[in-house]
């Protein structure tokens, strides 16, 4: 078994291109990380820029509302429920979990290797755009527990991880029920709100330390807002105003990694980049 390596899940839709996004990541990983990366899909690739391509056909598909900006919208389906596997897919003994819109940009995640915890996730992140606040990424409701970001995750194969993992497999397929109980509003199953309430359960349903921060700060745009181009560590944004829905501020951000939310304008720039 390999020591160290990134996994990464990606299910196509009718629109959104993920393979691309992790081909992209791949090769960002291999330069700015010097790791191997894994990828757990359900397409036929044709691709030597990952390790192993692990096949995985989902379970369930939920419907999600896409934005491309504030002004455009459409629900496609989403299938995301291969994650709580990782610990059994990963072909590494420490795993980096990365979200395929995750533009690698900086060394920073190396760090996660080198640090002693086995149980890594961000639980804050910072909005690019600087003005809003969402309560959704502070808890999970509005009278719920703490929110976690699947979008980076780091693991060690330990037993106590093992336990999480099944844990959080759990909580997936008594979504219904766990959602009831944490009050979760909407009906797409997310990542984030299962790893927030698995690891609110492994602290004993109260706050703990099973989970420390990811070296770093997590920097995201919404899906409300436009990545305008990529070129090479340089990434151009259209980022929407405060109170002003539809118009957009150009940010330029250079050398530090972002989670873009928005899916089509990632696919447009990656196009173009």
């Amino acid at each position: 078994m390999t020591l160290q390596g990134i996994l990464v899940f990606a299910f196509n839709n009718s629109q959104i291109d993920y393979i691309s996004q992790a081909i992209n990541l791949a090769t960002r990983a291999k330069k700015f990380l010097n790791l191997p990366v894994s990828i757990v899909t359900d397409s036929s690739i044709d691709s030597d820029v990952f390790e192993h391509i692990i096949h995985y056909k989902p379970s369930f598909t939920t419907g999600k509302r896409y934005y491309d900006g504030a002004l455009s919208n459409k629900n496609l389906n989403f299938r995301n429920d291969a994650r709580t596997h990782a610990y059994d897919l990963t072909p590494y003994s420490e795993t980096l979990i990365l979200d395929t819109d995750f533009v690698i940009a900086d060394s920073v995640l190396s760090y996660c290797f080198e640090q002693s915890h086995d149980f890594l996730a961000y639980k804050n992140a910072t909005d690019l755009s600087g003005h809003r606040n969402y309560g959704e990424f502070q808890y999970v409701s509005d009278t719920g527990v703490d929110f976690y970001w699947a979008t980076v995750v780091f693991f060690r194969k330990t037993l106590l991880n093992k336990t999480f993992f099944d844990l959080l497999n759990h909580v997936k397929e008594n979504w219904t029920h766990y959602k009831q109980v944490y009050r979760i509003e909407g009906s797409t199953y997310r990542n984030d709100h299962a790893f927030s309430i698995a690891i609110h359960i492994i602290n004993g349903f109260q706050k703990g330390d099973f989970a420390k921060s990811v070296p770093g700060n997590l920097l995201y745009t919404t899906d409300k807002d436009i990545l305008h181009s990529i070129e090479d560590n340089d990434f151009v944004f259209m980022l929407e105003k405060q109170r002003r829905k539809g118009e957009y501020t150009v940010v330029k951000t250079a050398n530090q990694s972002i989670h873009v939310m928005n899916k089509f304008s990632l696919d447009r720039a990656l196009k173009n980049e």
